[in-house]
């Protein structure tokens, strides 16, 4: 089974060399055979990765401990559920799963656009196997997830070798997030590789109007769902699973997957503006390329080792590959850019800063400026070392100084955004449509004051929530009211229909919503309460305004792992809440202990409780508790955010129809091409 899986992640090597060839020479002669044989290679390149994930699912699934990687990651007693997910454990099964997906969307992409005649898609599946290319090669000779253990004996020669168990997979991915969590990140991170390859191809091909944008747009809001979704997550499974009492802690590799994030989410605002006034088309370029850029260094700062993280590989030598190709890549977009300058002039200028396109360019700008914080943020410790021998740390603290401020900027231009009329928007509107949001924000800032808020950005951030929250549900309020008006419909059948009608539009602004639910969610972490204490069966201890109870302390034995449980009761006010138990695990397979949470979860807050330990000389439980206010409207903003982008991407009747048209005029083209042929 492994020399099957070794074979054919060379046979997709082969093929994918074939199609880039075919693809882009196919092209650029007009030779429509050798181009659909490209896309024909793009198909079978996607098969045989196939066959390579399902070899090494059944080497894990089989426990075959003689291959490397499988002793590395999987043991016999590890569940079934999470051998399935060490495809994606360890460094070389992530490359090859990285691999499939990356090989699905190339299939997609050619399945979807089957009947296109011109140039664009045979050039941007090209590029989509150039990206291929390099991770096979990396599957085939940097990180081979088939090769074999052997040992030396001490005759010079090396022995096959099969241990009679594994290390098992890391204790700490050994959660459920943690099996849905990667694969929704590289649906993300490879997705974009789509409207990035879309863009390459109409810099090469010279077609650098909306066509190609409307053509992505679906790609690029799909990949955006898949990584922020995977992003929150993460961020979930660092809550339940690390013990800390939070789910953000700008982790290198979490900051890693926000980059492409936040320049992808300025793209999506930008093309808006390119699709409407025919402006800003060096900069969607631009965008798109630094998101690509952004999603494969971050692959490398995952992947290399360099950075030190609890979600990052150990150090490889496959860094190398990473930074020649981002390289190469990079340069040449650069390239591709400055030569095609003349085919990149916008039709339209900014007309007034009092504008919906002049709202979108600083939404832009300000996106833009916190990746570059996080970016700078994150490759210092690095640059710091390289100069001076020494790794400066950069925490929290720095991010959160240069973020929060941006955020809640953002928040507010969320709010003004769709109240903007295009070119310019009359003072006189401007007070109008502005008072009451701005009379809602100020009375909720009030309030929160009056309450006991002492922090200055988060009583901005609930005026803030106001604020957008006010302007969204005038939005949706002003166009129901219109259709009822029209169509004598509920109100209820009038939002719904509104939303039927431009799924774009209020999808956006559902979206839009999601994002005040997280930024609430966020605030609550400036009224976090933390505290410990260390208690036998039958005491008790306080923090804030919750007494726990320590009911008892067991051992728990699993054939995966052996620990001990606390059970505890949590009273406020000398009412009974929740009995929690949370554990201390230890995993004999890879010597690590865990600590297993137990939260108690309210809408206003969550009550989050950790064992920590026993202390030998006492015999007490050790205890540690996070009190978290409004943590669970996070989750619920990225529910909403989830809900809002579907709705975005259903299609619309009149794009439907326009898409028939096209496909229709495109199959005459190729019918006519092969009747002159």
């Amino acid at each position: 089974m492994a020399e099957f899986g070794s074979f054919a992640v060379v046979l997709a090597l082969t093929f994918c060399s074939y199609a880039m060839f075919a693809l882009f020479y196919g092209a650029k002669t007009g030779r429509r055979d050798l181009v659909k044989s490209g896309e024909h290679a793009v198909y079978v390149v996607f098969g045989f990765v196939t066959c390579a994930v399902v070899a090494l699912e059944a080497l894990l699934l089989r426990s075959d401990f003689s291959i490397e990687y499988v002793a590395g990651y999987s043991n016999r007693d590890l569940p079934v559920f999470y051998k399935v997910a060490a495809l994606w454990g360890g460094q070389k099964g992530s490359l090859l799963f990285w691999s499939w997906i990356l090989t699905m969307y190339g299939a997609l992409v050619a399945l979807r656009n089957r009947r296109y005649a011109g140039k664009l898609i045979p050039y941007t599946l090209g590029v989509l196997c150039v990206t291929s290319a390099f991770f096979l090669l990396l599957n085939t000779f940097a990180a081979n997830p088939f090769e074999r253990l052997a040992m030396d004996h001490g005759d010079g020669v090396k022995h096959a070798f099969a241990p009679p168990d594994g290390k098992g997979l890391n204790p700490l991915l050994q959660h459920p997030a943690m099996v849905i969590h990667p694969p929704m990140l590289y649906l993300g991170y490879i997705g974009f590789v789509v409207p990035f390859a879309f863009c390459l191809g109409a810099l090469l091909t010279r077609e650098l109007g909306s066509g190609w944008i409307r053509m992505a747009r679906r790609w690029t809001l799909t990949a955006w769902l898949f990584l922020g979704t995977g992003i929150i997550l993460g961020g979930r499974w660092a809550y339940v699973e690390l013990g800390w009492g939070g789910y953000w802690a700008w982790d290198p590799v979490e900051n890693a997957s926000l980059m492409p994030w936040l320049t992808g989410t300025a793209f999506l605002h930008s093309v808006i503006v390119q699709e409407r006034k025919n402006m800003l088309k060096v900069w969607n370029v631009v965008l798109i390329l630094a998101t690509y850029l952004l999603a494969i260094f971050g692959t490398f700062l995952t992947r290399s080792g360099i950075v030190s993280s609890v979600h990052a590989f150990a150090q490889s030598s496959i860094g190398t590959y990473f930074v020649v190709f981002l390289i190469l890549m990079g340069a040449f977009s650069i390239y591709l850019v400055l030569t095609r300058l003349e085919f990149l002039k916008s039709d339209n200028q900014l007309d007034s800063y009092a504008s919906r396109e002049a709202s979108f360019l600083f939404n832009n700008l300000i996106l833009l400026a916190a990746c570059f914080a996080v970016l700078w943020g994150t490759i210092f410790p690095v640059i710091s070392e390289l100069i001076q021998g020494e790794q400066v740390t950069v925490g929290a603290p720095f991010f959160n100084r240069i973020n929060v401020p941006i955020a809640l900027f953002l928040l507010f231009l969320t709010g003004v955004g769709p109240l903007l009329a295009w070119r310019k928007t009359s003072f006189e509107s401007m007070r109008r449509i502005f008072m009451w949001p701005t009379i809602v924000g100020l009375v909720i800032a009030g309030v929160s004051l009056a309450l006991g808020t002492r922090s200055v950005y988060a009583m901005i951030s609930f005026g803030l929530a106001g604020f957008v929250t006010t302007t969204l549900v005038s939005e949706f309020s002003r166009a129901a009211r219109a259709r009822r008006r029209n169509t004598g419909e509920g109100m209820l059948a009038a939002l719904v229909g509104i939303t039927a009608t431009n799924k774009r539009r209020y999808g956006g602004y559902i979206v839009h919503f999601g994002f005040v639910l997280l930024m609430i969610g966020f605030t609550g972490q400036a009224f976090t309460t933390e505290g410990w204490g260390e208690v036998k069966e039958g005491e008790r201890f306080t923090i804030g305004h919750y007494e726990f109870e320590c009911l008892s302390i067991a051992d728990v034995e699993d054939p995966n792992f052996v620990g001990m449980s606390a059970t505890v009761a949590v009273y406020r006010g000398g009412r009974k809440l929740a009995t929690l138990a949370p554990e201390r695990r230890h995993y004999a397979a890879s010597d690590q202990t865990t600590s297993e949470v137990r939260i108690h979860h309210t809408l206003a807050e969550d009550v989050y409780v950790v064992f920590s330990n026993v202390n030998e000389e006492t015999g007490k439980a050790v205890m540690q508790v996070w009190i978290n206010p409004l943590v669970q409207w996070v989750w619920i903003g990225t529910v909403v955010i989830v809900m809002g982008t579907l709705v975005t991407l259903l299609p619309n009747r009149r794009e439907r129809a326009v898409t028939r048209q096209k496909e229709m005029v495109e199959r005459l083209l190729a019918e006519s091409e092969k009747v002159a042929s």
